[in-house]
Order: C-alpha cells, then sequence, then structure tokens
C-alpha cells in the first residue's frame, strides 16, 4: 500500500477503544489515528489510557461523525449495543472505504434470530450490509469488503471450537461452558465488576440467554446446512480481568476414531497464523495479551464424546485485535500487520 491509512475510532474511551488504538497507533500501514469519544471529549488519550502516553500526546475529539468519517479512510466503532444502528446511516452515506462495527447491531443476518435475542432490529434494511468479521474462518472473503460486523468475545471462543467439528456433530447439541474476566463488561463500574465482588469469586449470569448465542447458532447452521442446528452457551463470570477460557462439549451419536477431533482442529486452521493448536488444553494466561487464538482438541476413550478447550484475550482476539485483522483482510494488507506480539507471562 503505496498511502498511509487514515483511521476513525469512535467510541475510543472505552476498553476495547484503548486496545484499538494501542494496535494502530503501532500498525505499519496506518499513519493517522483519531480518537472520538464524546465522554472523554478534549481529554489528553494517554490521562484515559495511561499506557498510550508514551505513543501520543493527541486528545479525544467529538465533531460529528459524517464530516470526520469523509476525512478518513477506515472507520472502527466501539460502542454500546444499539448505538452503531443509530450511527451508522449516515456513516455508510459518507462512504468510508471501510466500516467496522465491534458491537452487536449487525452481526445476526436473520432479522427473526435477531429479535428473539435483541429484540426488534431498529435498521434490519442495513443488515445485508455487513459481512460477519470471523476472522480465522471467513478469511480470504473479506477482502474488498466495505461493511464488516466483528464478532463477539464468546461467540468468537465459541465458534472456533465450534468450525472444525461441523461435520463430527450430527445432530448433536453441543454444550459451551465458559469463564470471562471482568474486563468484558467494560469501563463502566458495575456491581458485577466491582473488584470486592470479583475477586475470589466465580458465578453464572444469563442463563439460557446470552446474546452472543445468537452468533453461535448462526453460523452452526450455516457450516452444517441444518436450520435446527443448536448450541448451548453457559456464561460464568471469574476473578481475573481479561481473558475467556471456553470448553466445548459434546455426546455423540456415534464414536470417532482415535485422533479425529485433534486432527479436525489442525485441518481446519493450518493456514492461520492467528491460531495454535496445541497438544495439550491450554492456559488462560499464554493468550492474555495476544491476538492469538490457543486450541486443544481430544475424544474419550470410546470415542463417543469430544471435548475443544479454547483460550483468548477477550479484548485483543474477541474484539479489537479481531477488528484490526478484518481491516488487514478487507484491504488487502498482510494478515497479521500489527497483530504478532505474544502475551505477557506471568500476567
Amino acid at each position: 500500500m503505496s498511502q498511509a491509512l487514515s483511521v476513525l475510532c469512535v467510541g475510543a474511551g472505552g476498553y476495547v477503544g484503548g486496545e484499538l488504538l494501542r494496535l494502530l497507533y503501532q500498525h505499519p500501514f496506518v499513519g493517522t489515528v483519531t480518537a472520538h469519544s464524546r465522554s472523554q471529549e478534549s481529554k489528553a488519550i494517554g490521562s484515559v489510557h495511561p499506557t498510550l502516553a508514551p505513543l501520543t500526546d493527541a486528545r479525544f475529539i467529538a465533531g460529528e461523525l459524517d464530516e470526520l468519517t469523509r476525512q478518513h479512510d477506515v472507520v472502527m466503532m466501539a460502542l454500546e449495543h444499539g448505538e452503531s444502528a443509530r450511527l451508522v446511516p449516515s456513516i455508510l452515506a459518507a462512504q468510508p472505504r471501510l466500516l467496522i462495527d465491534l458491537a452487536a447491531d449487525f452481526r445476526i443476518a436473520d432479522p427473526s434470530l435477531y429479535a428473539r435475542y435483541y429484540g426488534p432490529h431498529p435498521a434490519p434494511e442495513l443488515l445485508s450490509t455487513f459481512q460477519y468479521g470471523l476472522c480465522d474462518v471467513n478469511g480470504s472473503s473479506l477482502r474488498g469488503a466495505k461493511a464488516i460486523a466483528a464478532p463477539g468475545c464468546f461467540a468468537t471462543a465459541a465458534q472456533l471450537a465450534l468450525y472444525p467439528l461441523k461435520d463430527l456433530l450430527g445432530t448433536t447439541s453441543p454444550t459451551l461452558f465458559a469463564i470471562t474476566g471482568s474486563s468484558g463488561a467494560g469501563a463502566k463500574p458495575k456491581d458485577t465488576t466491582h473488584h470486592p465482588a470479583r475477586a475470589h469469586n466465580l458465578f453464572a449470569y444469563s442463563p439460557f440467554s446470552h446474546r452472543h448465542e445468537a452468533e453461535i447458532v448462526q453460523s452452526l447452521r450455516t457450516w452444517t446446512g441444518r436450520n435446527d442446528a443448536t448450541a448451548r452457551l453457559i456464561t460464568h463470570s471469574g476473578p481475573m480481568v481479561r481473558g475467556i477460557y471456553l470448553t466445548l462439549h459434546a455426546q455423540l451419536e456415534s464414536a470417532l476414531p482415535p485422533g479425529t477431533v485433534e486432527a479436525a482442529l489442525r485441518s481446519a486452521y493450518h493456514e492461520r497464523p492467528l491460531v495454535r493448536v496445541l497438544s495439550k488444553p491450554p492456559e488462560l494466561t499464554h493468550a492474555i495479551g495476544s491476538s492469538y487464538a490457543l486450541l486443544h482438541g481430544c475424544q474419550s476413550p470410546d470415542g463417543k464424546e469430544l471435548q475443544v478447550t479454547v483460550s483468548i484475550d477477550n479484548l485483543l482476539k474477541g474484539a479489537s485485535g479481531q477488528a484490526v485483522q478484518a481491516m488487514n483482510l478487507a484491504l488487502g494488507l498482510p494478515e497479521t500487520c500489527g497483530l504478532q506480539a505474544v502475551g505477557v507471562f506471568p500476567c
């Protein structure tokens, strides 16, 4: 690419926005980064995201998004659910080269499936405008995309576990048990993220109703060709700040030959640079601070049960890192640009 990209980050004051800025400021093909935040307007970026202070002296702005869009190549939106649908029409009208939305507003293509988990969609006419950005599965199909909906964090981990099994599950409905860190709830303090309530604690939430299940079901039905395919996501809040640790379990209709599950994972991801298939279950801390997904698959001695374990950083592979990966793929850049930093250990 002969000319450096200019990127506008909308909602840059939150945790995901801060990670987007960190990645973009160090991206070799990005020249200009603008941080938009109405709640942090005029504040120094480094005062809100202290680790970015060595990278920039810039401040947050809160100008009109349609005008700002016309001044940038790429717009990335890291807003709360519902805000994107309100703002996207005017942003699309300004014709950015690429729009990436990290909220849930445009992840679900079927309005009825969306309504089951979120209620009526506020802009159903725009659903077909967006491509679903599960980068490690969709890969090169994102090349040339103009609008991408980045997957949710639980949905990313779950789908990376499910995709290699699409031809093995039959009519089985797998169970996905997952634990997330407190940063997944955002930067605004809540009862469930207050440190005394979260430390040394573990609790389930959103039973039978977690919204990321909609993305999982949507993809599973596409991959298997079965409109009745289902999966159950069981979510828990854990005492760590970052990360998602997910284990998929399925009871099969017939036994699998030894080594089938591991072979399926390695076949699915052998050319995916940001997925690592391990010979033993991953540890959560080994993924923290990176845009890599760590996976392990196995089956019971009788071959009638299978298990896949996934470890990701919820703010990176589950959000900002995947958004940058999608940008790279859409614009024809090397897929791993700005994303190859490994995590920190111990963390």
